[in-house]
Order: structure tokens, then C-alpha cells, then sequence
């Protein structure tokens, strides 16, 4: 039997790296949990492989209270700095900070549009992009939209935001479908 064809960045010797492809990347999210856990883990993947951050990701789901943004907007310096000698997470000040702050500015968000989720997928009116690409080299690292998307959160407030981060957001939570058209995931996700 043939295996299954991925996309290209997907560590096959990996399995929760398989099992997040497969599963969850590129899947519409409309869940404001899930959509602050997911910028959470994009921003602390800067400048860092995803693969390390999703290797973590159960690390963090304990270390910042299974992403409960009411929580997460509380935090003093008492407990950043308890996260800052946590070795399960990426323990860079500015990242971990950087959490607190869009928490609260997540909060703001959700207060003035109903939902993170609201505010979010309006820029898409609500339906993921389609991008059809062949292979992983047509995948752009960041397009019009996510500088769009990236700049109205800077102006809010946020860190860790920069439109390459906001465009593996946007990928992630499947308000685009970047699955390359021989993947077995992209008439998947497409329905």
C-alpha cells in the first residue's frame, strides 16, 4: 500500500508532528480558546522551529493554565517569573510577557467584537482561502491580508504578532487552506 502523501515540512519520523498535520493544521477554528492557544504557540515559535514548540505544547498547556485568556490576563510578575524557570517552555522574558499582554489585549478584542473568533474571520467574511498551491514552494511566508491582520493587532496592543507569525496563524487555524494539493489533507480540508 502507498503511503500517504504530506506536505513537505511535515517531519514523518515524528509522530505528533504526523498526528498534528493530520488532524488539526489547516482545520477552520472558530473556538476562542483554541485561537489563543494557537497565537500563544505561533508567537513562542519565533525565531524557533515548530516542531520545538509543538514538541512543548503539552508543557505550555500546563504552564499557562490549559490557555484560559482570563487566567493567562492575570498574571503578575510573581508568576512570570515561576514560567521563566520553567524548562518545559521556551523561557525567553520578552515571549513570556509578551502572553500576558495579548492576553489582555485578547480580552479587549472579545469585548468589543462578541468574540476573538468574531473579530478574526471577518477579515476572511467568515470562509478560509483556498490557495490551491502545488508545492511547498508556492506557499507564501506572509501575504497582504496577514500584514493587514498583523498591523490591526499591533495597533491593539499585541507582541509577537509580525504578518510571517499571523500567517502560520492563519494557516494553523485553517482560515487558509495551505495543504499542497497532493497532500491527502487538502480535499479534506477543503470540505
Amino acid at each position: 500500500m502507498k503511503p500517504l502523501e504530506r506536505c513537505g515540512w511535515v517531519n514523518v519520523q515524528n509522530e505528533r508532528y504526523v498526528e498534528y498535520h493530520d488532524l488539526e493544521w489547516g482545520v477552520p477554528v472558530h473556538d476562542d480558546r483554541k485561537l489563543f492557544e494557537m497565537l500563544i504557540l505561533e508567537g513562542a515559535q519565533a525565531g524557533l522551529s515548530w516542531e520545538t514548540i509543538l514538541n512543548k505544547r503539552k508543557n505550555y498547556k500546563e504552564a499557562f493554565d490549559n490557555f484560559d485568556v482570563d487566567i493567562v490576563s492575570t498574571y503578575d510578575d510573581e508568576k512570570i517569573a515561576a514560567l521563566l524557570l520553567n524548562e518545559g517552555i521556551v523561557r525567553n522574558r520578552l515571549k513570556v510577557n509578551a502572553t500576558v499582554v495579548n492576553a489582555k489585549i485578547f480580552k479587549a478584542i472579545q469585548s468589543e467584537f462578541g468574540s476573538f473568533d468574531q473579530y478574526l474571520w471577518a477579515f476572511v467574511e467568515g470562509k478560509p482561502i483556498d490557495n490551491k498551491y502545488k508545492q511547498l514552494s508556492d506557499v507564501p511566508a506572509k501575504t497582504e491580508l496577514s500584514d493587514k491582520i498583523s498591523k490591526d493587532l499591533k495597533k491593539r496592543g499585541m507582541k509577537f504578532v509580525g504578518s510571517t507569525i499571523i500567517y502560520a496563524y492563519m494557516q494553523a487555524i485553517g482560515m487558509v487552506n495551505d495543504h499542497t494539493t497532493n497532500c491527502f489533507r487538502y480535499e479534506e480540508v477543503k470540505a
